[in-house]
């Protein structure tokens, strides 16, 4: 009976036991599946982390502490060695030494980890100091300026949203190590898991501390937009008052332009005013551009007083000929239209002004008496520089609205020849043929007398009779246009030509010369022996 009872207890016991251990088995089954759905998860976590940039420098972070902590032991041993006697232990310090500067350098290169697990990167960058808005190209800087501002606020705020991300990183690959030690116990495990913790712990300082810094760096640099802003606002606002101030100022000369040439009917009148106009609107201009721009005047006065001085001395002929130009703008000696003549080093030049600029006077070349007689050439144009007027002869046909000159037409007659008709032709046909001009200058005159002392205003034909080695000069003087001198000295030149040859009590000379031979006896033979004397043909009587 009592066998019966222990068989069947030993039975259910084995019986038990099988059971136990397929439940035991099925659950390390279970656990196996686990670990290695953890460790999947780790190793995706892990490729995550590698990649990024964050753990690298907490990587360089900790090796910087290593190194630190390494190089603390080697210089406590250091010490202690370098207290011992013996050559084992000298050698020993020596050693040692030279390892204290090896792990110096090290930290050296990574010195910027030595406060901040993440490096240089947990400050962000020096705020560059702020452009002064003092004409319109500063605008451009400024806004430049605020956009790498807004940049660089960006760029932090990146790195603040990084490590938030990471630290969402880091506490997941926490929790599953946290679930792979509950289920392997393993020491490895378990210092892992220490490790990560730490690593969390200094990653929540940091993002703690960039949050910080963000939201103060993001108010220092709204504030510094806003100073630029005003800056750019006030800087608009004095340039848009200072064009509207040139604009006025443009219109104005418009205006003045337009009234000139309303009232005014000479053209040359026309142009040298608006040149004087632009001139003046160009020098205002830019001493409006000057004083806005420039703060201290005093300043900008005395160093143009020093500067003009040197360059004065350096560019004499520049300054001369801006001088010139003033004189020539102010005075109306010369305006644009006039004919003048300029003679410099024995060189003649006449012809009619086409511009008058700051630097020289712009003449073309017309076919005239001193063309025909000298140069030989026309149509040129020569470039005159305006302090001419300072140092040599220049003679104005044209000044002030006369647009006559005398000239002169000079025929040589025979000593025998009736003077007195000849003087009479040449003023009747002078006469005839300048009367227009005559008549113009005339009223030329007149006017100029109201604004000038002239002794002789008789506009008439002149005719003068001057005896001279080879004859009598007629020399008959009449006003012509000073334009076009040469078509009526021809004109009057042939006329006056006709006449004399048409009466027969006049004869126009040229150089001659009378030659009178003496009848001499027959030509003998010239003795051409030495001690001989010869009487030739030119030869006079012989002395006795």
């Amino acid at each position: 009976m009592l066998n019966n009872i222990f068989k069947t207890l030993f039975f259910i016991f084995l019986i038990s036991l099988n059971l136990n251990a397929k439940d035991v088995k099925a659950q390390e089954i279970v656990e196996t599946m686990d670990v290695l759905k953890i460790k999947d998860t780790v190793k995706i976590l892990d490729e995550e982390l590698d990649n990024n940039i964050w753990i690298t420098r907490y990587n360089n972070y900790l090796t910087y502490r290593k190194i630190e902590a390494e190089l603390v032991k080697i210089k406590k041993d250091a010490k202690k060695y370098g207290r011992w006697k013996g050559s084992k232990y000298k050698e020993l310090s020596y050693q040692l030494r030279n390892k204290i500067k090896i792990k110096e350098n090290e930290l050296s290169l990574i010195s910027e980890y030595k406060d901040s697990p993440i490096g240089s990167m947990i400050k962000p960058k020096d705020l560059p100091k702020a452009p002064t808005v003092t004409n319109p190209f500063n605008i451009i800087e400024a806004y430049n300026y605020i956009s790498k501002l807004n940049g660089s606020v960006d760029e932090y705020e990146q790195t603040n949203i990084e490590l938030s991300d990471l630290l969402i990183t880091v506490d997941l690959k926490i929790k599953e190590y946290q679930k792979l030690y509950e289920i392997d116990k393993k020491k490895s495990t378990k210092t892992e898991l220490e490790l990560l913790k730490k690593e969390l712990k200094d990653f929540i300082m940091v993002v703690d501390i960039v949050s910080t810094t963000h939201e103060v760096y993001s108010r220092k640099i709204d504030q510094v937009i806003l100073e630029v802003n005003d800056a750019i606002a006030e800087e608009i606002a004095r340039t848009i008052k200072m064009i509207f101030i040139i604009l006025i100022l443009i219109l104005l000369a418009y205006g003045v332009k337009v009234a000139i040439k309303r009232y005014v009917q000479e053209d040359d009148h026309h142009y040298t005013a608006n040149k004087l106009i632009n001139f003046l609107l160009i020098v205002i201009i830019i001493f409006i551009i000057l004083f806005s721009y420039i703060e201290n005047a005093s300043y900008l006065v005395t160093f143009l007083g020093f500067a003009s001085a040197g360059i004065a001395i350096a560019l004499k002929d520049w300054f001369m000929s801006m001088f010139g130009w003033m004189a020539i703008m102010t005075s109306g000696a010369i305006t644009v239209g006039d004919r003048i003549k300029v003679t410099r080093d024995g060189i003649e030049v006449v012809g009619d002004v086409l511009d008058i600029s700051l630097f020289k006077i712009a003449i073309r070349e017309d076919v005239t008496l001193t063309s025909y007689r000298q140069n030989r050439r026309s149509g040129r144009v020569f470039f005159i520089p305006n302090n001419y007027i300072f140092t040599d002869m220049i003679a104005n046909y044209t000044f002030d609205g006369l647009r006559t000159v005398w000239d002169g037409i000079d025929v040589n007659i025979t000593f025998d020849s009736n003077h007195k008709k000849a003087v009479e032709l040449a003023k009747s046909i002078a006469t005839a043929h300048a009367k227009g001009y005559t008549d113009l200058t005339r009223k030329r005159l007149q006017k100029l007398r109201k604004k000038y002392i002239l002794r002789s205003t008789n506009p008439e034909p002149r005719v003068f009779a001057m005896m001279e080695p080879y004859g009598i000069t007629i020399s008959t003087w009449y006003y012509t246009n000073s334009h076009a001198t040469l078509a009526l000295r021809s004109t009057i030149s042939m006329e006056i030509l006709e006449a004399f040859k048409s009466a027969d009590d006049i004869t126009i000379a040229y150089p001659t010369q009378t030659l009178r031979v003496a009848n001499h006896g027959p030509i003998e033979p010239e003795s051409l022996l030495p001690g001989t004397t010869t009487t030739g043909l030119f030869d006079g009587p012989v002395a006795t």
